[in-house]
């Protein structure tokens, strides 16, 4: 199995992970929250089942990165990841503003006093849910996977909002066991300050998408050794230009290298195919397009071979 296809089969182990755990969490939930008559419970796991469509999302964006070019994408499909974590990131603000409307609205409302029952409930989802972010984290970081990587701090949020949960119903039993009124709103206060939360890191999370699809290129000090590589090839002289533009997981570089303006076109072209081997052998470089310079002295002369 190559890296492109081990990369490809774990990150949709990944998007799967996040499918399957969100319908049985949603399940699990909205079952909890109905028994122990806990609202709160209830909205989150209507909440979990709405990660379904994201962690949906990021499936078929991984799917679409794999395949290979083709004639109207020559350089790949590589940023159909970073589109993918561009909609997930949407998702999350709408969450966002979800849970605090709906936060809102519930302080006009009479207010319930749910089972002790939530409780476990909410302290499992927190379980569960904060292990799925650790592994599609882990998964998303070894493999570049934008998208991955988004939906992995979804879950974070998750783990978030079902934490304010817990305190709000934590509070509302302890509020009704002493008779302490304000207490019974405490778990909507919390909703709105987790609601805020999720939506910051849903702004963040889809600028940087945003960031990474408008043909950002990777700086220099973070291709040290790439130019390092081109440059070790034989009958290099200089590397003129470098750019490795990031096209979703992968990069495609554009180099310009300056050899003996003396030798033969063949030459030069072995030269240069040489450099995109060399180049081609790192596991995150897709394509190499490489321009030959004939090598020039300080005052834009030709230098003659010794």
């Amino acid at each position: 199995m190559t890296n492109k296809q081990q990369r490809s089969r774990y990150v949709q182990i990944g998007a799967w992970i996040g499918i399957v755990g969100n319908l049985l969490l949603a399940v699990f939930k909205a079952v909890a929250g109905v028994i122990s008559d806990s609202r709160a419970l209830v909205a989150d796991a209507v909440h979990s089942a709405s990660d379904v469509a994201g962690s949906i999302a990021v499936l078929i964006g991984v799917r679409a990165a794999q395949r290979p070019p083709d004639r109207d994408h020559p350089y790949g499909h590589g940023k159909a990841e970073t589109i993918t974590a561009i909609i997930v990131a949407v998702l999350l603000v709408l969450v966002g503003f979800e849970i605090a409307l709906s936060s809102v609205q519930d302080m006009f409302e009479p207010v319930t006093v749910p089972k002790t029952l939530a409780l476990y409930a909410i302290m499992i989802s927190i379980v569960l849910k904060e292990a799925m972010f650790r592994v599609k984290y882990y998964l998303g970081k070894k493999y570049q996977s934008d998208a991955l990587l988004t939906d992995a701090w979804h879950h974070r949020s998750d783990v978030f909002s079902s934490a304010a949960v817990l305190v709000g119903v934590g509070a509302a039993l302890v509020g009704s066991a002493y008779d302490i009124n304000w207490l019974l709103y405490a778990d909507l206060a919390a909703g709105i300050f987790v609601a805020l939360l999720i939506i910051r890191m849903g702004w963040k999370l889809g600028k940087e998408a945003v960031h990474n699809t408008l043909d950002h290129v990777l700086h220099d000090e973070d291709t040290v050794e790439m130019r390092q590589t081109a440059a070790a090839v034989d009958g290099v002289l200089k590397v003129d230009e470098f750019h490795a533009r990031e096209h979703g997981h992968y990069v495609i570089i554009d180099i310009k290298i300056a050899v003996d303006p003396y030798i033969t076109v063949e030459e030069g072209h072995q030269i240069g195919k040489q450099v995109k081997e060399a180049l081609m052998a790192q596991s995150n470089v897709q394509d190499v397009l490489v321009h030959i310079n004939p090598h020039e002295d300080e005052e834009g002369r030709s230098e003659l071979r010794v």
